[in-house]
């Protein structure tokens, strides 16, 4: 199979700062207003050059965060800037428009959206507004974005988020989509761009970036965070084989969708794999043993979780969630 290669070309830094000052982009009074965010905000940079990232907090989205509580990033490639996810909020977007461009006038020209949900995805609506960047995302993006789930999702937010996410707030449909491989080059940088779902979601996608040796994972990798399953999209089989997948691509750095990025690759990757395999190996021995699920939840030992960030939020959930689903594989369902 061969993956198709998109190739970025700029002439130089001052053309490309001139091009964007001509469109507009870096226009300060056509920028649109967005409320402003009142907790700290800053691009932290990893153990290499160039390759930057935005950490979430921990929890779910609400006043306390302002709907920072997923990852993002961004590189710096000599040609461009190639962002990884948008974040949770049009103002959010915004401020890491503004990030980047402290760190470098390069126009910012791409974004790979890791999957459509909304912790990742509100932030295009700033970024598309603010510059000329192409957004790509795997095919099966379309499932989210045309469901009633995006939806109720936005009705949610505009209640827990306001007031920066309002009745403006729009989810932005990708301008680039894929298959199973796509290749972005910038300067001296390859970026491969893997499906790696349906896992957490059915478009998950990761972004290695080389010859950096670093890793975009999404929520495929969520580290010290209870992840989330309590989703009918979730398929907990597949989502082991995407860790494998991602094992495979071999990071020495690796920036998960939740939790701190790691140089311990291999224990990230675990933590979330042990998690999935624990869930699904205590959930199906009471599906096969006939043990309720309230019981079998009861029953089962969640020390090793239950002081970690989402825990009380989503593990209970979770686990009616794999019960439903080793409990269909139990009757013959697919």
């Amino acid at each position: 199979m061969h993956a198709k290669t998109i190739k970025i070309s700029i002439r130089s830094t001052a053309a490309a700062a001139a091009m964007l000052i001509g469109s507009g982009a870096l226009a300060a009074d056509s920028a649109p207003d967005y409320p402003p965010l009142t907790i700290p905000f800053e691009a932290e940079q990893v153990s290499v050059d160039n390759v930057y990232y935005f950490l979430g907090h921990s929890g779910v989205p609400g006043e306390q965060n302002e709907g920072l509580t997923a990852n993002a990033g961004f590189v710096i490639t000599g040609e461009g800037v190639v962002i990884f996810d948008a974040l949770g909020t049009p103002s959010l977007g915004a401020a890491m428009v503004d990030k980047i461009r402290e760190l470098t006038e390069l126009p910012i020209t791409h974004v790979v959206i890791s999957h459509y949900h909304a912790d990742h995805v509100y932030g295009l609506q700033a970024i598309k507004e603010l510059t000329e960047a192409e957004v790509i995302a795997q095919d099966s993006s379309h499932v989210y974005i045309s469901s009633p789930d995006a939806d109720q999702r936005l009705e949610q937010r505009k209640q827990v988020l306001s007031p920066w996410v309002d009745d403006h707030t729009r989810v932005v449909a990708p301008d680039v989509t894929f298959a199973e491989e796509i290749m972005l080059k910038s300067g001296d940088y390859r970026f491969r761009i893997v499906h790696a779902g349906p896992a957490h979601a059915p478009d998950d996608s990761l972004m290695m970036v080389e010859p950096a040796g670093v890793l975009f994972s999404g929520d495929i990798i969520q580290n010290d965070r209870v992840p989330y399953l309590n989703s009918a999209e979730v398929d907990t089989r597949n989502w082991m084989k995407a860790i494998e997948k991602v094992r495979e691509l071999n990071p020495r750095i690796l920036i998960p969708g939740h939790g701190k990025p790691s140089e311990d690759v291999t224990a990230a990757l675990s933590f979330t794999y042990d998690y999935l395999a624990y869930v699904r190996d205590r959930m199906g021995a009471a599906v096969e043993e006939w043990v309720e699920f309230e019981d079998a939840y009861e029953q089962t030992d969640w020390s090793r979780y239950e002081n970690l960030p989402a825990f009380d939020a989503s593990n209970k959930a979770n686990a009616y969630r794999v019960y439903v689903e080793m409990e269909k594989a139990a009757l013959g369902g697919s």
